[in-house]
């Protein structure tokens, strides 16, 4: 079996601006983690530290809103153009494990 016919083997080649914009905002979500914790080790105000968690949480969200985007107009589009729709089901898969 081929490595590209297992889900958990894939792999995507993504275009530089792809790549870059993906990795600066987890770039940014690290440093905005980091701040939590120096806020921790800071004993700073439970409910300030409660909202830079909200903010890494919407930061989380956007990034996968991204992603998500980005699958859906490559791998998606391409697995449908190729006839294999049963990438659909894979897709509705990733949804319904999104939305928990």
């Amino acid at each position: 079996m081929e490595q590209n016919n297992c889900c958990c083997r894939k792999t995507r080649q993504r275009t530089g601006e792809e790549y870059r914009s993906l990795v600066h905002r987890l770039n940014r979500i690290e440093g905005q983690v980091r701040g939590v914790r120096k806020m921790v080790e800071s004993d700073a105000y439970c409910t300030d530290i409660l909202v830079q968690v909200s903010a890494v949480s919407a930061a989380l969200n956007a990034f996968s809103r991204e992603l998500l985007g980005q699958h859906i107009r490559t791998c998606v589009a391409e697995d449908i153009k190729n006839g294999r729709t049963e990438a659909i089901d894979e897709l509705i898969v990733t949804l319904q494990k999104l939305m928990k």
